[in-house]
């Protein structure tokens, strides 16, 4: 919990994102759907892109909308082969 960046558009989904995973994984039983959560929460990584807190010095960084964004766009990209 952040609540002193929340509506700011700061905040790093990746976390809710693989915890989201992890409950495919060993609540539901679907080890194939977390494997494609997971590679591509690490597909938007390895293009680069990172959240405020997890970005170098001097390195851009994307908000929390345009992080979600992409990790669903990479599941997508995922589904379609």
């Amino acid at each position: 919990s952040a609540p002193d960046i929340a509506g700011k558009d700061r905040a790093n989904p990746l976390a809710t994102i693989l915890s989201v995973a992890m409950m495919f994984r060993h609540t539901f039983g679907r080890a194939d759907v977390a494997s494609r959560i997971e590679a591509a929460v690490r597909a938007v990584l390895a293009q680069g892109l990172r959240t405020v807190d997890i970005a170098a010095a001097g390195e851009r960084s994307v908000g929390t909308r345009a992080m979600g964004d992409a990790v669903v766009a990479a599941l997508s990209a995922s589904a379609r082969g």
